[in-house]
C-alpha cells in the first residue's frame, strides 16, 4: 500500500490508467457506496472521518453534505477545480496524476447527495486538463463505471467539465455557480447558500478537488482510519504546496500536526543560500503573516493551531519569506494581485484595493513616510468587514499584518 493517500501515484504510477487503478481497488468504493450503502450512510461516514473541506475555509464535509435541500431537486454536484490562490498547484498534479481516484470522489460524493450530475469547474488556463478529464470520463462511461443504471441498479450519474475564464473571483463558490450558469462571475449575497439554493436555483455541493480525491479511500479503510492519520482538530493528511525561499519547492503530504519546521527544513531543504527565515504565509496571498520564531516554527499544522496564531491554514499553499526581502514589496506583490481579481461588484473591495495599490507603489519610491503607512493601515481597517465575499477580506491580511508584526520594514519602531 502506498504511504500517500493523496499523491499515491509518486509510488503507484499505474494509476493513472484506470487498469492499474483497478487492480489498486479503484471504484471498488463508489460500487459499493451505490449497490450495498444508502446515500446517508455515505455521508456519516464522511462526517465521522471529520473530513474539512480543502478549499480554505476548512468546513466539515459531511456536514455540508448533510444540508442538502431534500425537497429540491434536482441535486448537483460541483468539483472545484479553479485553483487560483497564488502559492496553490496541488489539485493540478492530483489532476494530472491521479485523475481516476478524483473522480470517484466526484462520483460518491453525487451518490451520497442524490446528484445525477456533475460539473468540474476548471480555471480556463486549465484547457488541456479539460481535454485530458474529458478523455478519462468517457473512459469510464466505455466501462460502465459512470453512466445509466451503475451497476445493476437506478442510479445514473454524467460528469462533465466546463472552463472558466480565468478569474481568480470564480474560485469563491458563488462566482463559480454564476460563471457555470453563464453569467458575469460575480459572488451572490448569502444566504441562501448553495446547498439550498445553488446551480439553477437547486441544491447544489461545491467540493474542492482535494476535499474529493480523499473520499474512496476513507470509503475503503473507514471513518477511524482517517481520523487516526491526523489530529482530533484537524484529521486525515493535507497536501502543502511549498514555495518562496527554499530550497527544494513543490508538493508535500503530510498529516495534520506535522510543524512548519518539518515542511521547510526536512522536506523543503531549508532556506535558499542558508539565509535566515523571516516570515510565512500560511495561506499563499491570501495569509495574515507570520513572523518566523520558534513558536511558529513549531506549531502544528492544523486549523485550529493557526488561528491561534491569528492566521488560517486555507489551501495550504506555504510561502516562505527569508531576511533578504523586506515586506512592503511583499505587500505591494499581493495588493497589485487582488487590485487586478476584484470583481469590482462591492465598493469597499473595489476603492479600496485600488487605493492600497496606490500607497504602496508610493512605499516602494524608497521613501516611506508614517503618515501614509498610517493611512494604508487605517484603509484596510475598513475594507474589512464589509466585503460580499472573502476576496475582499483575503487582500487586507497581508497588509494589516505585515504593519504591525514587521514594522521595522515601514519605517517604525518595534514595539
Amino acid at each position: 500500500m502506498s504511504e500517500f493517500v493523496l499523491l499515491r501515484h509518486r509510488d503507484i504510477p499505474e494509476i493513472k490508467e484506470l487498469k492499474g487503478y483497478q487492480k489498486q481497488g479503484g471504484f471498488e468504493a463508489f460500487k459499493k457506496a451505490v449497490t450495498k450503502l444508502d446515500p446517508n450512510q455515505v455521508t456519516e461516514i464522511i462526517k465521522t472521518s471529520g473530513l474539512r473541506g480543502r478549499g480554505g475555509a476548512g468546513f466539515p464535509t459531511g456536514l455540508k453534505w448533510s444540508f442538502m435541500d431534500p425537497d429540491n431537486w434536482p441535486h448537483y454536484v460541483i468539483a472545484n477545480a479553479d485553483e487560483s490562490e497564488p502559492g496553490t498547484f496541488k489539485d493540478r498534479e492530483i489532476i494530472e496524476e491521479n485523475p481516476l481516484q478524483f473522480l470517484e470522489g466526484v462520483a460518491i460524493c453525487s451518490y451520497a447527495v442524490g446528484a445525477q450530475t456533475a460539473y468540474i469547474y476548471l480555471r480556463g488556463e486549465f484547457w488541456q486538463l479539460a481535454e485530458f478529464l474529458d478523455r478519462k470520463i468517457n473512459q469510464l462511461e466505455k466501462a460502465s463505471l459512470l453512466g445509466e443504471n451503475l451497476f445493476g441498479t437506478d442510479y445514473s450519474l454524467t460528469i462533465h467539465t466546463h472552463l472558466g475564464a480565468g478569474a481568480y473571483i470564480c474560485g469563491e463558490e458563488t462566482a463559480l455557480l454564476e460563471s457555470l450558469e453563464g453569467k458575469r462571475g460575480l459572488p451572490r449575497l448569502r444566504p441562501p447558500f448553495p446547498p439550498s439554493y445553488g446551480l439553477y436555483g437547486k441544491p447544489t455541493v461545491v467540493n474542492n478537488v482535494e476535499t474529493l480525491t480523499n473520499v474512496p479511500l476513507i470509503l475503503e479503510h473507514g471513518a477511524a482510519w482517517y481520523r487516526d492519520l491526523g489530529t482530533e482538530d484537524s484529521a486525515g493528511v493535507k497536501i502543502f504546496s511549498l514555495s518562496g525561499r527554499v530550497k527544494k519547492p513543490g508538493n508535500y503530504e503530510l498529516p495534520f500536526g506535522s510543524t512548519f519546521r518539518e515542511l521547510i527544513y526536512e522536506h523543503g531543504g531549508g532556506i535558499l543560500n542558508d539565509a535566515k527565515l523571516k516570515a510565512i504565509l500560511p495561506a499563499g496571498a491570501s495569509s495574515a503573516i507570520l513572523r518566523a520564531s520558534d513558536k511558529v516554527l513549531d506549531t502544528p499544522l492544523e486549523y485550529a493551531s493557526l488561528r491561534k496564531l491569528g492566521s488560517d491554514l486555507g489551501s495550504g499553499s506555504v510561502i516562505v519569506i527569508d531576511e533578504t526581502v523586506s515586506m512592503d514589496w511583499v505587500i505591494k506583490k499581493t495588493i497589485d494581485f487582488f487590485k487586478h481579481e476584484s470583481c469590482g461588484k462591492c465598493t469597499p473591495c473595489r476603492e479600496g484595493n485600488y487605493w492600497m495599490g496606490y500607497l504602496t507603489q508610493e512605499l516602494q519610491s524608497g521613501v516611506i513616510k508614517d503618515d501614509q503607512v498610517e493611512l494604508l493601515y487605517d484603509i484596510a481597517r475598513n475594507i474589512q468587514g464589509k466585503c460580499l465575499c472573502a476576496l475582499g477580506e483575503f487582500s487586507v491580511m497581508g497588509v494589516l499584518t505585515s504593519i504591525k508584526r514587521f514594522p521595522e520594514d515601514f519605517g517604525r519602531e518595534p514595539k
